[in-house]
């Protein structure tokens, strides 16, 4: 096959990727870490698993043994801070 080939449909599955996105269906083992160098899935609790997929780290709780989702950062607060600190 001509290389432009496989060049075209990793295009076409990086946009159904971009149109449809994983499901997230196929986890790794839990994996925790301990130490300074968790990543930003590790850091909500201290463990988590990655999409066997497409390779996303998930945060995951081993109390309730489920994918849990990260706390929304509350970016309200920031705009208030800078608006103070401006006066």
């Amino acid at each position: 096959m001509a290389p432009g080939f496989w060049r075209e449909v990793g295009m076409f599955s990086k946009i159904m990727d971009t149109l449809f996105g994983c499901w997230h269906q196929h986890y790794s083992f839990p994996i925790t870490v301990r130490g300074s160098h968790r990543s930003a899935a590790a850091a909500t609790t201290g463990t988590y698993v990655v999409c066997l997929d497409c390779g996303k780290e998930l945060a995951y709780d081993w109390k309730t043994m489920k994918v849990v989702q990260a706390p929304e950062t509350d970016h309200a607060g920031v705009g208030a801070l800078a608006t103070k600190e401006a006066a």
